[in-house]
């Protein structure tokens, strides 16, 4: 399975946009936490974690700026993909 970490950032908005960010992305079916051994671990803000088999960073890309133009469809939001087969690594994280 391949993890892709998502990050997008909304211009010019307040926490009401991203609460509604972090629906839509859920429906996308993007997840705001990562999963490493037994443990859960909450990712730092607007930023998303999808881990599928069979996809590609293009077709995630287009899930995440379906649920970001769902919210602010201008100025256009930026978002980033990254994917990856190995684990992750991380510091800081909140241990959910």
């Amino acid at each position: 399975m391949t993890n892709y970490t998502v990050r997008v950032e909304l211009h010019d908005a307040d926490s009401g946009d991203y609460n509604k960010l972090h629906e839509q992305m859920k429906k996308q079916g993007f997840s705001k936490t990562i999963k490493v051994g037994d443990d859960v671990w909450e990712l730092p803000t607007a930023e998303y974690s999808l881990i599928r088999a069979g996809t590609t960073r293009a077709k995630v890309l287009a899930k995440a700026e379906a649920a970001a133009s769902a919210v602010q469809p201008k100025p256009k939001p930026s978002i980033l993909v990254t994917s990856s087969n190995l684990s992750r690594k991380f510091s800081g994280l909140k241990k959910v």
